[in-house]
């Protein structure tokens, strides 16, 4: 039985928010900057060129919606993202698979209080070590159980 721990939940749900929050400024600076005449008077100079707030609420929008498009790319990045702990190997979300005969130590003593524990394992006479957190991810505990009962 397959024990998944997919992508935070708040992390998704933020990029959500900030796309939101993107596209909703570059909205009310492309109405104030273009369309919004007693807003374009009191920010014009009296020789006719326009002053700094008025530049920015005219430039702004396609960055802001240049930044909305990226977020939104990084949602459907990581909308999938999971790790997943199998009979006999995690499976960490960028298709990384670490046999649990290769983990030599799984270090959860800051799990408890800071929500993060770091696997040793080997890979091609290499020692790596990964950290996982639960900022990133939901359900670890039992993922982490699964690991330790796995390796002992």
């Amino acid at each position: 039985m397959a024990i998944e721990a997919p992508y935070s939940k708040y992390r998704k749900q933020n990029l959500w928010i900030f796309v939101a929050i993107c596209i909703g400024l570059a909205i009310w600076c492309t109405y104030d900057g273009y369309y919004s005449e007693s807003w374009i008077a009191e920010h014009t100079r009296p020789d006719g060129s326009p002053d700094a707030y008025l530049t920015f609420n005219r430039q702004a929008p396609p960055y802001l919606i240049a930044a909305a498009a990226v977020l939104f790319i990084f949602w459907v990045v990581v909308r999938n993202k999971k790790i997943t702990a199998e009979e006999n190997e995690l499976v960490l979300s960028a298709g990384e698979k670490i046999p649990y005969s290769s983990i030599q130590k799984i270090d959860k003593t800051n799990f408890d209080s800071k929500g993060f524990f770091i696997i040793g394992y080997k890979k091609d006479l290499v020692e790596v070590e990964r950290k996982i957190s639960n900022r990133s991810y939901d359900n670890l505990k039992p993922v982490l159980e699964h690991l330790v009962s796995k390796i002992s």
